[in-house]
């Protein structure tokens, strides 16, 4: 081994290397290492990093008795901010033990939301999250971090970034429907059975606050869907006689409610304004509010798709749907487009946000010709968008959809801009199939995946990258 260069301590205890100026070495566990005095203040001042190096002796080198390996996987994310391509091969836990023994389990946390981390092409099933009970999960909740919230039967089940169980714990409702974040420990959960929606403090078990919507028949109010956006929670209620129906805008902050929009009375066989909203998507781009809801009625399953401006409270575009109903939809800002699986053909289609109107029809992404199939292959499919990829299941299986970028736009009879989208499907063979997807849901660099009658959470991530 070549002989190590002398070090000459700074005035802040860090020792420097003659030869190359704010080049540091630490022995860890028999190995060296060298780094620069830059990359260790990445770690902050109250450190192990900090205090590392002693300035009455200058001449030696630290040492620090833990693992190599799982050292080197901490200096790159200190040098890159992210976790290296070698950190799938050791156990997440592994990892949060070593980033807290060197105090930056913070720029750990950080890392898990960095989208560069994400490659939706390469997603492996990688592990199980189990669930006490017999319940199947009914909805699941995520934060930009990656921590997670699943609620089966009465419970909510949470599990921190690094996917350790936190707690879980017992709620009111018989069963929740919907479930949205707001923290890493705060969520709103309603259900179609059980007045009210209730914001719930997961860490300290107890509810914070309980909204309502006041019908005009003064009865109770069930929550139909939740959405949010920077500054605001949206609820879609719809009374308990199922004869009004109305999305509330709150306050993030406070939970005061700011405006109502698409409020219905319902009267005789309306069945337009019998339709409550049951997915609410936030529109950035066009600070919008997309209110989507379908029905069942005597001539098939319709539906409608409606864009509202929650300052002036008007309705600015809709889109009703009579051929191919959705089974499942979904608003990517970043394609600029809206999605859905539809209900009788199961084939995946879009609408352009570039250039919507009431009159647009849909584009299929797949087999138009089985528009009007009977089967109706699409119920039970699920569809969600995350940053420019489309992600929808059929059954057991996962499909990827992305845009592909063409050279120069062409347009086509109608004039408007061609853009052209392929599939992939998800995962090795082992993971292809299974019971039917009952939820899909994305946090930091995973996804996450339930089935019907199974009680327990895939998580995909990227597969471990080969030489």
């Amino acid at each position: 081994m070549p002989p190590i260069p002398l070090l000459k301590p700074l005035s802040n205890g860090i020792s420097k290397d003659f030869k190359k100026p704010n080049v540091v070495t630490i022995d860890v566990g028999g190995q060296l290492f060298q780094t620069t005095i830059e990359t260790l203040t990445l770690a902050g001042s109250n450190t192990l990093f900090s205090n590392l190096f002693n300035s009455s002796q200058p001449h030696k080198i630290p040492f620090i008795d833990r693992d190599p390996e799982l050292f080197s996987v901490i200096l790159s994310l200190l040098r890159t901010g992210n976790l290296p391509s070698k950190a799938k091969s050791f156990d997440i836990q592994d990892i949060v033990f070593e980033a807290k023994f060197y105090g930056v389990e913070d720029l750990l946390v950080q890392s898990q939301s960095n989208s560069s981390q994400f490659e939706p092409f390469d997603l492996e099933k990688s592990m199980i999250l189990p669930l006490t009970g017999r319940d199947s999960p009914s909805a699941i909740a995520t934060t930009p971090f990656g921590s997670l919230h699943v609620s089966h039967g009465s419970k909510i089940t949470s599990f921190d970034w690094s996917l350790k169980r936190k707690s879980t714990t017992l709620t009111q409702f018989t069963a929740i429907d919907s479930l949205l974040s707001l923290s890493s420990n705060v969520v709103a959960a309603g259900a179609t059975d059980f007045c009210g929606l209730q914001i719930i403090d997961l860490e300290l078990g107890f509810v914070i606050k309980t909204l309502n919507w006041e019908n005009v028949t003064k009865s109770g109010s069930t929550v139909q869907a939740i959405g949010t956006s920077p500054e605001y929670l949206f609820t879609s209620f719809e009374s308990s006689r199922r004869n009004s129906n109305s999305i509330l805008v709150y306050d993030l902050d406070s939970f005061k409610v700011v405006s109502e929009i698409g409020h219905n009375e319902i009267f005789g066989a309306d069945l337009d304004s019998a339709i409550p909203a049951t997915k609410l998507n936030w529109v950035p781009s066009l600070n919008l509010l997309m209110a989507s809801g379908s029905h069942s009625g005597p001539s098939g399953i319709s539906g409608n798709i409606k864009f509202w401006d929650i300052r002036s409270r008007n309705l600015v575009s809709e889109i009703k749907e009579k051929v191919d109903c959705f089974a499942d939809i979904t608003v990517s800002d970043t394609l600029s487009a809206v999605f859905k699986i539809g209900i009788n053909s199961g084939e995946v289609s879009y609408i352009d946000l570039r250039n919507i109107s009431s009159d647009d029809h849909w584009d299929c992404l797949g087999d138009s010709r089985k528009v009007m199939n009977v089967k109706k292959e699409g119920v039970g499919c699920k569809i969600e968008s995350h940053g420019n990829q489309v992600f929808c299941s059929k059954e057991g299986e996962l499909e990827l959809w992305s845009e592909v970028l063409m050279g120069s736009s062409t347009s086509d009879k109608n004039g408007k801009e061609e853009r052209i989208f392929k599939k992939n499907v998800l995962g090795r063979s082992k993971d292809i199939g299974g019971n039917r997807i009952t939820n899909l849901g994305f946090g930091g660099n995973k996804m996450f995946v339930t089935r019907k009658d199974q009680q327990c959470v895939e998580v995909w991530q990227s597969s471990v990258r080969r030489n």
